[in-house]
């Protein structure tokens, strides 16, 4: 990772300029960086189609107002914002739905267009920055990706009509975002799974009944016989094959995993597993923009308690990355550029 140094953009139209205060350093980031995701088999998906380097990752961002496009009023110079920037491209069946998340065009900030690891960064559209007080920046940053993926995923899984017990595995910077927001929604006693022993500790210290360790060999055993059988719902957040594997044999019959990692490889089942254990699997990524309202106003209340966070100058951005790859990060790590 290098620095660029360019002119300040000039915003056009209904565009925002946005001085960037803070921006959280997502795993996400990581696989940008690599420029795909592991399909497994020795199989990637290539995700640098369309994108032009020098390229500025970033997609956690919280900032001032600079400067707007002549189509909006210039009273919103200096109002603080916190960006939504899961940004579809306005006109697809799914933008139109409200679901710009899922769109095949989308303008994702710091994934399509340069995002928040800068001293500024262009908003399409004033309607996705949204107001966080009385929030912490650092806080409402985290919560426009970690967090409203864990609140989708946590939505989803609370559709599933049996919710005897829950599972969380992954207690990574979203896993433990699901496990405040799982408790936020009135789930008293949740269940966790992670490698990491500090991880597992961080999950207990934040609210968790029980944390397993999946490599451990009477693991399972064990886990099957304080779940009464399995688990109803599991959330998977750290999204690879083994993880994968850890859930299917978790699971109780009739059961649910949703999948919100993205650590990839492959994974298989055999088909009749789907109709012996009545099971269902889902996939969930980001959020809408009406959930990341919804999730401000859940924060707003009190119920979210932050997540481990710790801050550190945005320049240096490549070795926070570094160590987030080597495994090194508990929580969240949210860089910041003086103000």
């Amino acid at each position: 990772m290098c620095e660029t140094v360019v002119d300040v953009p000039v915003p056009q139209g209904g565009e925002v300029l946005l001085r960037v205060e803070k921006c959280g350093l997502c795993h996400s980031d990581l696989h940008l960086q690599d420029g795909f995701f592991d399909a497994g088999n020795g199989q990637r998906i290539d995700i640098t189609r369309g994108i032009k380097l020098p390229f500025t990752l970033g997609h956690e961002i919280v900032g001032a107002i600079e400067a707007v496009g002549p189509d909006l009023p210039r009273d919103l110079i200096g109002q603080r914002r916190v960006a939504f920037p899961w940004i579809g491209c306005g006109t697809c069946r799914d933008c139109v739905n409200g679901d710009e998340n899922l769109c095949a065009r989308n303008r994702y900030l710091g994934v399509a267009l340069d995002g928040g690891f800068a001293s500024h960064v262009i908003v399409p559209d004033s309607r996705y920055l949204l107001s966080y007080d009385p929030l912490p920046a650092s806080f409402a940053a985290a919560l426009m990706c970690s967090g409203l993926t864990a609140y989708g995923a946590m939505k989803r899984a609370a559709m599933h009509p049996r919710r005897r017990n829950l599972l969380l595995i992954g207690m990574g910077g979203v896993g433990l975002m699901g496990l405040s927001i799982a408790r936020a929604m009135g789930i008293e006693t949740i269940a966790v799974a992670d490698l990491s022993k500090a991880a597992r500790a961080a999950a207990i210290e934040a609210g968790a009944a029980t944390a397993y360790d999946p490599a451990a060999r009477e693991t399972a055993r064990r886990m099957l016989k304080e779940s009464g059988g399995g688990f109803d719902v599991i959330v998977d957040f750290a999204g690879s094959e083994n993880s994968l594997a850890f859930a299917m044999g978790a699971l109780a019959r009739g059961g649910k995993i949703v999948v919100s990692g993205l650590i990839g490889g492959s994974f298989s089942v055999p088909a009749i597993s789907w109709v012996h254990k009545r099971m269902s699997i889902e996939g969930f990524m980001t959020g809408t923009l009406t959930e990341a309202r919804e999730l401000l106003d859940l924060a707003r209340s009190g119920r979210i308690a932050p997540v481990p966070m710790q801050e550190a100058p945005m320049h240096e951005a490549a070795v926070w990355m570094d160590k987030l790859r080597r495994g090194h990060v508990t929580g969240r790590i949210i860089l910041t550029n003086d103000v």
